[in-house]
């Protein structure tokens, strides 16, 4: 069993920034982790993920701008945001990986069904 919690969120202004971060229970350093966030009336969506290797992969609409990285002695991992936009508003979740891979093969990652564990969610607003 996995369990995580996500802090980090609050209301920033346009090209503003923000820190995520997801502490994570269990074997933190063999599962991956990823981030996803969703809008109101939007389905959930990907936007970054790291595998227990330390590889990463974005979304295109955040790359150059997110960085997710984690840290083996917190059991934690992190989500820098910059730059942000107006669009990168919504609640944003954490979610673990007990099977994934060191490195990604196809869009595997991307997807909501990849996950076994999710946090609570924590609200980014980003005001114009």
């Amino acid at each position: 069993q996995v369990q995580l919690v996500e802090s980090g969120g609050g209301l920033v202004q346009a090209g503003g920034s923000l820190r995520l971060s997801c502490a994570a229970s269990g074997t933190f350093s063999t599962y991956g982790l990823g981030w996803f966030r969703q809008a109101p009336g939007k389905e959930r969506e990907f936007v970054a993920s790291i595998t227990w290797s330390g590889t990463t992969r974005y979304a295109d609409s955040v790359k150059g701008r997110f960085t997710i990285s984690r840290d083996y002695a917190k059991n934690t991992v992190y989500l820098q945001m910059n730059s942000l936009k107006p669009e990168d508003t919504g609640v944003y979740y954490c979610a673990a990986d007990v099977e994934m891979p060191p490195y990604f093969r196809g869009v595997y990652g991307t997807r909501v069904g990849d996950y076994d564990y999710w946090g609570q969610g924590t609200q980014v607003t980003v005001s114009s």
